[in-house]
């Protein structure tokens, strides 16, 4: 799995949310295939003013504490923000501006790589004394190349200090 360093100026996002934990994900509890059954019915990139209409966005933010507590994972898109006009109907969450270490899927079925690249991030920073996770806002951002959910490639960024 490819990875590097990268700083991203902070950016908001508007989509749909839910609370969940990994713990909940791993079990038959899991709220996180609804919310993307959700995303798809919901024709979102249409209702916002999107930056990019074409990438989506899977936010993991409002961290209770480490990968081990609850917080929210909103689907959706970046968004230009300042002109008051907000969707009452859609979650808005603000990303900072921050320092990723970017992890790059292999090419595969969407949901097996996505997971087993975040069994090796968590690995990673588990075990990591050079870069140490924030929980500031991490995301997977799903673009062209994951058009083909059987032959995708997804970047995950985890905001580090």
């Amino acid at each position: 799995m490819e990875t590097y360093i990268v700083h991203k100026p902070g950016m908001t996002l508007a989509g749909i949310s839910v609370r969940t934990t990994n713990e909940q994900e791993a079990g038959a509890d899991g709220v996180l295939p609804g919310l993307w059954k959700n995303y798809f019915a919901s024709d979102l990139a249409v209702k916002t003013a999107t930056l990019h209409p074409e990438h989506i966005y899977a936010l993991y933010t409002e961290y209770e504490s480490d990968a081990t507590g609850a917080y929210t994972v909103v689907l959706g898109h970046s968004v230009i923000t300042g002109d008051g006009a907000t969707d009452s109907s859609l979650y808005y969450a603000s990303l900072p501006a921050s320092n990723y270490m970017v992890f790059t899927t292999d090419k595969g079925p969407v949901y097996e790589m996505v997971l087993q690249a975040w069994n090796k991030i968590w690995a990673y920073f588990q075990n990591s004394p050079l870069e140490l996770r924030t929980y500031s806002g991490d995301f997977e951002l799903y673009d062209s190349r994951s058009s083909d959910p059987e032959n995708a490639v997804v970047q995950i960024y985890i905001a580090i200090s």
